[in-house]
């Protein structure tokens, strides 16, 4: 059994995806229905992608997995900055989840880095 539930970044972008999925489930209107569906999408390929990182044969082949979960994250970030604009979400929840796809970027930044830095890119990428 895989070990990302373990993973403090899996944990932080999980809330973060269940977070942003309740604030879009809110917004109305038949004409906001793409937005709402993009940000849920990008919310959740952020752990999924983790999540898949984990079972990868190497570490080469799940820092790839981590980068798709960072272009998520921005692509997420953007999502959020149109909600805004377009008075989708308020101020305030945007706010807050902008915060947490942050705290969880820089959170992916360091693990990318250890994982290209530490040893073997061929070895699995939970391994030393």
């Amino acid at each position: 059994m895989s070990d990302f539930k373990n993973l403090k970044v899996w944990q932080k972008a999980h809330t973060m995806a269940l977070d942003t999925h309740r604030v879009a489930c809110r917004i109305r209107g038949s004409n906001q229905s793409g937005l709402r569906m993009q940000m849920i999408r990008a919310a959740m390929s952020v752990p999924a992608n983790i999540v898949e990182s984990r079972g990868q044969l190497t570490r080469r082949e799940g820092c790839r997995y981590l980068r798709i979960a960072l272009n998520s994250s921005t692509e997420l970030e953007y999502h959020l900055l149109t909600a805004l604009d377009l008075k989708a979400i308020t101020t305030s929840q945007c706010s807050t989840l902008t915060s947490q796809l942050v705290e969880v970027r820089k959170m992916l930044y360091g693990l990318i880095r250890s994982l290209s830095n530490h040893g073997d890119p061929d070895k699995p990428p939970h391994q030393s």
